[in-house]
């Protein structure tokens, strides 16, 4: 069946309000992932002292957050095709910040991984997927791209904004402190933004006919998807990829100065892909004006795979170490910006949040177990074991990705598994 979708009546496709609602998205992501996840890392090893347990242990909470996170996300896609994200955003901007100030204060490890968990579910109420589901439901395809780049690129810089300035406050205040100052900043900014700025597009403006599809409609759209061979694939390929990218993430700079380089050019080295997945998005969004997405990303995995495989023979000189994680950098946010806008060709945006959500689970899933099982390799392979693993994983998700565009790309309407014509 196909899809249809009409142009909003706003000359603007998608409003004033639209792209107010993209900027305060884009400010309330950065704020989001720099406050309740990259945080994490600066304050790890003075955590783990003051509660006088291992870093493994510690960092566990971390992993225990993660996986609360992709459980929620089948729930909150749910919610926000039916609601909307301005409730539930706004609920979860309002408990993240109470559970910042609760994280200040913990004294076992038990209690970080309690608040851990409520950061991971509140987290699943606030950050990427929520964003995408509100963005999805104000703009046409045409825009959509455009818009959801926007909220990307911003973000992308919360690991180089929040990681230093935790640091600072980590040295200034203590890592309570930072705690508390983190929870400030979360509160002030993220709250009254979602609370005043995200609603449902008016019926005209909506990127499709009825703004409030009803639950027939969006259960159709839903079981379509579950259907559709492709939509398994998709998952395979980016379950893989996932996987791949978190065990670099964390890796990455135990790799390198195993190989013999300062720990200081090693971290600096890693933060390189927080930059370069930056590029990587803009690289997408210009070369899908000219090739299908699935083309494109499909190729970037594979120059990932290619750049993990020369990392034994290169990675010993500073300057191919750079080049290696270069390549590897490009596609380390790239699956972010491509899944909403296949999701949104492929099966319409009258169920794209519930289906977001049952893709973002095992993908989710996959990007915190992987570090962990990585690490019980690495006694037994070492990292030439470990860098395999991923370079099959890369390579899997590109066959992938590629299987998935094969037969005819994701934006043509034939053969379309989306709900009947509206």
């Amino acid at each position: 069946m196909t899809t249809t979708t009409t142009a909003p009546a706003d000359p603007t496709v998608g409003g004033r309000h639209g792209w107010r609602i993209v900027a305060a998205l884009a400010i309330t992501s950065t704020i989001g992932y720099g406050t309740l996840y990259y945080a994490f890392a600066v304050l790890l090893g003075p955590m783990a002292a003051s509660l006088d347990a291992s870093t493994t242990a510690v960092t566990g909470a971390l992993t225990a957050s993660v996986l609360a996170g992709a459980l929620m996300a089948i729930p909150v896609g749910r919610w926000l095709d039916r609601h909307g994200g301005r409730a539930l955003m706004t609920a979860g901007s309002i408990t993240a910040t109470a559970l910042l100030i609760a994280w200040s204060q913990v004294h076992t490890i038990g209690q970080l991984y309690a608040v851990m968990i409520g950061i991971g579910i509140s987290g699943a109420m606030v950050l990427y997927e929520p964003a995408f589901a509100v963005i999805v439901s104000w703009f046409i395809p045409d825009r959509r791209p455009t818009a959801l780049l926007a909220v990307t690129v911003v973000a992308g810089f919360a690991s180089t904004i929040f990681m230093p300035l935790t640091g600072l406050l980590v040295a200034q205040l203590g890592w309570r402190g930072a705690l508390l100052t983190l929870a400030a900043v979360h509160g002030v900014v993220t709250v009254p933004l979602h609370a005043l700025t995200i609603r449902k597009p008016p019926q005209g403006r909506a990127p499709i006919p009825a703004a409030r599809p009803d639950h027939t409609l969006r259960r159709i759209a839903a079981r379509a998807a579950m259907r559709d061979r492709r939509f398994w694939i998709l998952a395979a390929a980016l379950i893989a990829h996932g996987a791949a990218t978190s065990t670099i993430g964390v890796h990455l700079v135990g790799y390198l100065t195993s190989r013999g380089h300062p720990a200081t050019f090693a971290a600096t080295t890693a933060g390189l892909l927080g930059v370069l997945s930056v590029t990587g998005r803009l690289v997408l969004t210009s070369a899908r004006r000219r090739l299908p997405i699935t083309t494109i990303v499909a190729t970037v995995f594979a120059i990932q795979a290619v750049a993990v495989l020369a990392m034994p023979f290169t990675a010993g000189s500073r300057v191919g170490a750079v080049i290696t994680v270069t390549g590897f950098g490009l596609g380390f946010g790239i699956a972010s910006l491509a899944t909403p806008a296949l999701l949104a060709d492929r099966y319409g945006t009258a169920a794209y949040a519930t289906i977001a959500g049952r893709l973002t689970a095992p993908v989710t899933t996959a990007k915190a177990a992987a570090p962990l099982l990585a690490a019980t390799l690495l006694p037994h392979g070492g990292y030439h074991l470990l860098l395999a693993a991923v370079t099959t994983a890369c390579l899997l998700a590109a066959v992938g990705m590629r299987f998935v565009g094969s037969r005819s790309d994701w934006n043509e309407h034939d053969d379309k598994p989306g709900p009947p014509p509206q």
